[in-house]
């Protein structure tokens, strides 16, 4: 093989994932993907740092070297709001709806109702970060009017220590190692956040607990808050281009290969994916829609054994409206694994 054609091998085979800050969950996903799917010159994984789910959008509309990103299941509504953009549902597509993302609050402890923090200084994290998204929407819904501002986690944690901010906030896949890294003393702990109806069109509640964050959590106590779905993005490319076939070859191994991801060392949030899982008012990229529909949905999460294992959750539940079935399903797990 001559040195060209080499060079346009790898072009053709290597598929650039947008993820998150070091440290961060996205990161670390994007990761698991390179050691688990590279297979040489066939495929490779290439994961680039990123600001998270806000800027990822952009980077996958914009940038010409990003196949894939993280992003997030409010994402297209982040879009819609920017008046620059045109046609955000024609160009923006998902892969596969994947984990959830959960709002995290961290105070001083005589903070006790998040609306203590009316009025006050709150950090959002960087400027295009999913947390600065996500984060100020989710205060939004709960009508909860703060002054926002934008700064890294590990110098708002600084600044949280001194006094000089009322909180921060992170919304990131539990446990988020900057969050499980701040040594709290006696002073901060992880403040609850209500569920309230305005925010049940775009999120759902969830619980964080000692087990998480030893450090911030009481031993045997649980607090509520909110998450958020993460979502693996893709361009929505011509079919006959080379980029709609690059994408389409990392969706034939990563679907194809998905039960590697279940495996120790992989990060545990991989077991809440349910890789045929639906999502609303989003078109799925193609490849993946074919892929799931020539395989009965795919996936270990989706298999008619376990599809029987979660409508007897359901039915357990015995649900009083049409939820959304996805909502439950890190439930599910968890119910479940505590089954012989």
């Amino acid at each position: 093989m001559s040195e060209a054609a080499l060079g346009e091998r790898m072009n053709a085979n290597t598929v650039a994932v947008v993820s998150g800050t070091p440290g961060g969950t996205y990161f670390r996903m994007a990761s698991d993907m390179a050691f688990v799917l590279d297979d040489g010159d066939d495929l490779r994984i290439l994961p680039i740092l990123g600001k998270g789910a806000g800027q990822n959008a952009y980077d996958i509309r914009f940038l010409k070297g990003v196949d894939l990103g993280f992003v997030r299941t409010d994402t297209l509504d982040q879009l819609r709001e920017d008046k620059r953009l045109t046609n955000v549902d024609r160009h923006i597509t998902y892969i596969a709806r994947l984990f959830n993302d959960e709002l995290h609050v961290i105070a001083p402890r005589e903070v006790t109702d998040i609306r203590q923090l009316a009025g006050k200084k709150v950090s959002f994290d960087v400027k295009g970060s999913g947390t600065d998204y996500t984060g100020r929407s989710m205060f939004k819904g709960l009508g909860l009017d703060i002054e926002a501002v934008n700064i890294d986690q590990s110098a708002a944690f600084d600044l949280l220590k001194r006094g000089e901010l009322a909180a921060v906030v992170s919304v990131a896949a539990k446990p988020v190692a900057v969050v499980a890294g701040f040594d709290p003393g006696e002073r901060f702990h992880v403040l609850p956040v209500p569920f309230v109806d305005a925010l049940a069109d775009k999120y759902f509640p969830a619980t964080l607990t000692a087990k998480d964050y030893p450090k911030l959590v009481p031993e045997g106590a649980t607090v509520n808050t909110l998450a958020v779905g993460t979502v693996l993005g893709a361009y929505n490319w011509p079919a006959k281009s080379e980029r709609y076939k690059r994408i389409a070859r990392f969706i034939d191994v990563f679907f194809s290969k998905f039960d590697e991801f279940l495996k120790p060392p992989r990060h545990a949030k991989w077991r809440e994916v349910n890789l045929a899982a639906g999502l609303a008012n989003w078109k799925r990229f193609p490849a993946a829609q074919e892929w799931l529909d020539a395989h009965s949905g795919g996936g270990p999460a989706t298999t008619a054994s376990n599809r029987g294992d979660f409508q007897r959750f359901l039915n357990d539940r015995k649900p009083a409206s049409d939820l959304d079935r996805d909502r439950l399903f890190e439930e599910f797990l968890k119910w479940r694994g505590a089954r012989p």
